[in-house]
């Protein structure tokens, strides 16, 4: 399996790459993306061979489909920390809360969010790539609350690997704080900046694709690479929790292989609906994919209206917060396949330049084949939460936003999987004044609020937290970023 560049190809860099160069050095030509020459199809054969598997053993029968080159063993090794989630023989179990609506619950790993789905594989494999090279790599991560305690504790003490890890000070919740700054290893290092999501991101990408950054770190034997959702070793780890989704309904009874579902995705940076488009071109029946966003809507507008326009826009302080961003890198993969890298390069040098672009019409008909979208506030949000609780089940805000868009773009009769990001002690005051009604609580009063209300228990990794010592307490300008870093490395 061989990956190409979603905006073509400068001159300076082979056409194509193996998966392990496209996951060690991310960015492509004219600052693009990696993305799969072609996919793997398997289809409602794959299916059937894997209705009664274990979720490791369909995850590696679909890697090995995409004929990447790392070495059985290691992927064995990556997969095998998922044995160490709540359930061992099933990590993500489906849960059915309303009669054609059910909840795949992708936040019962170490973190207590979905992206230790991708990142507790990734670090076992980028590291041992890193070992196999006998090369050194600082990996550079961005976080609007989950990406970051992902990425430091898949990565904390592996060899040949250092981490950076930037988060928006103010911009997550205090559990995703605590989660980040008390992590202890001397290869991890925690920033936070006076900015948002997007400010992170944007160091990230200008980072990864500087020259001169680069040569300041091989002055150290060191190389460059990213935990973000804009490196397909993340991706393609996302891919294997749709089609796994979709087995719990064919085993529960609910939908016959080839019947059609919708995947309803709570979307930030849009890597998680980018598998679920993946999964679907590969061959899971899907109806649609449904994008559920919060205030910071500019999704719903790209896929209503073709307009994708950050003009006067800035980020919108949340409720649900890991969605708090306006610049989706993973859409760019979605251009790119629907309508190639020359036009792919022209859409993002409009946004770069102009702050905006435009579908034309044909264009936007293409997008809303596959994708729906609305968006929900805090206030619906916060409906939505009590209405399920009443109902028997607990969630969280960026769940929540999900079940408007189920509401408002569902047909009915058409079973929908809802994918829950977050375990609900992420975001606790939310959750308690959604409950209680109860305002401006810490997340450690809330905690115990809502433990009480549900008649749950507080996971001992998130209890911990309140009593670890903060090892990172630097807050810095976006300017002070390669500074910061560097002093690090």
């Amino acid at each position: 399996m061989n990956f190409i560049e979603t905006r073509g190809n400068d001159g300076s860099r082979p056409y194509n790459v193996s998966f392990s160069q496209a996951i060690l050095s991310p960015i492509a030509s004219y600052g693009g993306l990696y993305v799969p020459l072609t996919l793997p199809d398997l289809g409602e054969v794959f299916l059937e061979k894997h209705s009664e598997s274990s979720y490791k053993t369909m995850a590696m029968d679909m890697l090995l489909a995409f004929g990447i080159d790392i070495d059985k063993d290691v992927l064995y090794e990556a997969l095998d920390l998922y044995d160490d989630f709540d359930n061992s023989t099933n990590p993500v179990p489906v849960v059915k809360v309303q009669e054609n609506l059910f909840v795949s619950e992708l936040y019962h790993g170490p973190t207590r969010a979905f992206k230790d789905m991708a990142l507790q594989p990734f670090g076992v494999v980028l590291s041992s790539i890193a070992q196999k090279k006998k090369e050194k790599y600082l990996i550079l991560a961005a976080t609007s609350g989950d990406t970051g305690p992902a990425a430091l504790e898949t990565f904390k003490n592996r060899a040949n690997v250092q981490v950076a890890c930037l988060y928006p000070d103010g911009g997550t919740s205090d559990v995703q704080r605590l989660q980040m700054v008390t992590e202890d290893a001397s290869n991890l290092k925690v920033i936070g900046i006076h900015g948002d999501f997007d400010d992170a991101q944007n160091a990230l990408k200008t980072l990864l694709d500087s020259d001169t950054f680069k040569a300041k770190l091989k002055e150290d034997h060191i190389s460059l690479s990213a935990a973000n959702s804009v490196n397909f070793g993340r991706i393609i780890f996302q891919i294997i929790y749709h089609i796994h989704s979709y087995l719990e309904l064919v085993r529960m009874g609910e939908v016959k292989i080839g019947e059609k579902v919708y995947l309803n995705v709570p979307s930030g940076n849009f890597g998680n609906a980018l598998g679920g488009y993946y999964a679907m071109k590969m061959g899971l029946p899907v109806e649609k994919i449904i994008i559920a966003s919060n205030e910071n809507n500019v999704l719903t507008k790209l896929i209503n209206e073709g307009k994708y326009d950050l003009r006067d826009s800035s980020v919108v302080s949340t409720t649900s917060p890991a969605m708090d961003i306006l610049k989706s890198s993973n859409v760019e993969r979605i251009l790119f396949d629907m309508f190639g890298a020359a036009r792919t390069k022209e859409l993002m040098i409009e946004l770069q330049d102009n702050n905006n672009y435009t579908l034309s019409k044909d264009e936007l008909y293409t997008l809303q084949t596959v994708f729906l979208a609305d968006f929900c506030n805090g206030d619906e949000g916060k409906k939505y939460i009590k209405e399920a609780f009443l109902k028997g089940y607990l969630m969280d805000p960026h769940t929540a936003t999900c079940f408007k868009a189920n509401d408002t773009c569902a047909k009915e009769g058409v079973k929908s999987i809802v994918y829950s990001t977050a375990e609900w002690t992420k975001f606790s005051p939310t959750i308690a004044n959604a409950l209680t009604g109860e305002a401006d609580a810490e997340d450690i009063t809330a905690l115990k609020s809502i433990a009480k209300e549900a008649n749950v228990e507080i996971p001992d990794m998130i209890n911990a937290l309140f009593s670890k010592e903060v090892i990172y307490d630097t807050i810095i300008n976006k300017e002070d970023i390669e500074k910061e870093i560097l002093s690090f490395v």
